[in-house]
């Protein structure tokens, strides 16, 4: 019997990131009225399936295409909305303190609202970025506006294919204009997520991060006390922002770095002292096109300047996730044709024979929302009969060869497993932990949420105290107590 037979394999989620979705989508589905026509979206992502040497059809991924066009489709729903719509009837009097006495309230006085926590989709890439905005104003005219609107402004322009400063810039003259204050700021803490190779396993989160900001009327000069006050407020808050003008031209996404585009479905290739940079990807130009067709779907110009080369980078970060079919062997691991073998119930296990690898990075891509979910690997095993130990970069490779793909958290946790344990024989032991872009990129927002899966083998099933000392290393490494 194999290995799923006779051993346990248990998955255990501190937050569910796919799966926590179906039946609320079944539900939402009911009600949605479908603003943007679907005919062209869904087809365009069973072409980028087909490209990526999936097939649509198998489970899995008989839905990704429908998830793919609502997730884009409530990613952008930000065209459609008008900040008017939101300010209207939101202002409201608040008199204040006499102006020769100070300034407070509606005289004079800056409100500041913190992190406020957003995601947008780099217009580069079309991959979702995280942002952390502060508002802050200084009401005139003795009008204070509802403070939840501040929060629904910025999200507005979020909701739309962006790049950090000007995003920092459009907030902050959407607010000026439509509440009238003496002034605004805007400040922005934005990550993007890396290349995957680029992943490293001291930065957990892994992500690419930059400080933006804006303002306009007395917050601006180089010496306004409007804006050290502001920055002081945030500051409180342990975040630290220079008072840098981030051109929006200064590309800050990091698959820019890949080509140099000219038109969509073509583009310069970078280049290195002459030499063409490894990190330049074919693309197919019918996933190139299909690209396209969804910004046209979405409403967006595929021709607009800053989207000239969108498609083809896109599709170059869908293509380090393309199926592969080397599921035989990998650096020495043998993936099938293994058994179980337990350890005899009354028999003692040396703990110190107990090999761990913590902490290995990853990236993979969700196959039911073609979103990327990262973080890291632990793995545990008890070596062969001749005690010899398994290379860290062995690890990093099966690691990479099963998160380089179209996956789901669970299904790469159990086949990490059953590799190990096909390697050392006497017991395997994988914790993986990730965050899902799915899970905070979408109209849930589970913002801050983790997921964990662990898989066990052999004689980590037969002994909890052996399961038990691997989990206490991991503690021990990431320096929690218990």
């Amino acid at each position: 019997m194999g290995a799923l037979g006779e051993a346990h394999l248990s998955a255990t989620a501190v937050v569910a990131a796919c799966d926590y979705y179906e039946e609320e989508e079944e539900e939402e589905e009911e009600h949605d009225v479908v603003e943007a026509p679907v005919d062209a979206m869904e087809p365009a992502v069973r072409a980028l399936l087909l490209g990526l040497g999936e097939d649509a059809r198998r489970e899995g991924l008989r839905r990704t295409p429908k998830r793919v066009a609502k997730a884009f489709r409530d990613g952008t729903r930000g065209y459609k909305q008008k900040v008017k719509d939101i300010i209207q009837g939101a202002l409201f009097p608040e008199v204040g303190v006499d102006k020769r006495t100070g300034s407070a309230g509606g005289t004079g006085g800056q409100v500041v609202v913190r992190d406020i926590d957003l995601f947008s989709y780099c217009e580069s890439c079309l991959l979702p970025f995280s942002i952390q905005c502060h508002v802050g104003y200084v009401p005139s005219g003795g009008r204070v506006v509802g403070l939840s609107k501040l929060s629904r402004v910025a999200d507005v322009f979020a909701k739309r294919l962006q790049n950090p400063q000007r995003l920092a810039n459009e907030v902050c003259r959407a607010l000026h204009a439509s509440i009238q204050p003496a002034g605004v700021a805007v400040a922005l803490q934005c990550r993007h997520i890396p290349l995957p190779e680029n992943l490293k396993c001291e930065t957990l989160q892994g992500w690419i991060s930059t400080s933006h900001s804006s303002c306009s009327g007395i917050f601006e000069g180089e010496n306004s006390s409007f804006w050290n006050d502001f920055s002081m407020l945030i500051k409180l808050r342990g975040i630290d922002m220079e008072r840098v003008s981030h051109s929006a031209s200064i590309s800050w996404c990091p698959l820019r770095s890949c080509e140099v585009p000219i038109c969509n479905g073509h583009g310069k290739k970078a280049t290195i002292n002459g030499a063409i940079s490894p990190k330049s990807v074919p693309a197919p130009s019918n996933m190139v096109s299909a690209v396209s067709s969804m910004l046209l779907s979405l409403g967006e110009d595929p021709s607009r300047k800053e989207l000239l080369g969108t498609p083809l980078r896109y599709v170059q970060w869908l293509m380090k996730f393309r199926a592969c079919n080397l599921d035989v062997k990998l650096n020495g691991f043998k993936l099938n044709n293994f058994s179980v073998c337990e350890c005899p119930a009354g028999d003692a296990i040396d703990h110190r024979a107990i090999h761990s690898e913590l902490h290995l990075p990853f990236c993979a891509q969700c196959e039911h929302h073609l979103l990327p979910f990262y973080g890291v690997v632990h793995i545990g095993y008890f070596s062969s009969g001749d005690g010899g130990m398994i290379d860290r970069s062995h690890f990093q490779a099966l690691v990479h060869f099963f998160g380089c793909k179209l996956q789901v958290q669970e299904r790469m946790t159990r086949q990490i497993a059953e590799a190990v344990y096909s390697a050392s024989r006497g017991g395997a032991i994988v914790v993986v932990e990730a965050n899902h872009i799915c899970m905070v990129s979408r109209g849930v927002e589970k913002l801050r949420s983790s997921t964990a899966t662990i898989a066990v083998l052999g004689q980590f099933l037969t002994d909890p105290s052996a399961k038990a000392h691997f989990l206490h290393n991991i503690l021990d490494a990431t320096g929690l107590a218990i």
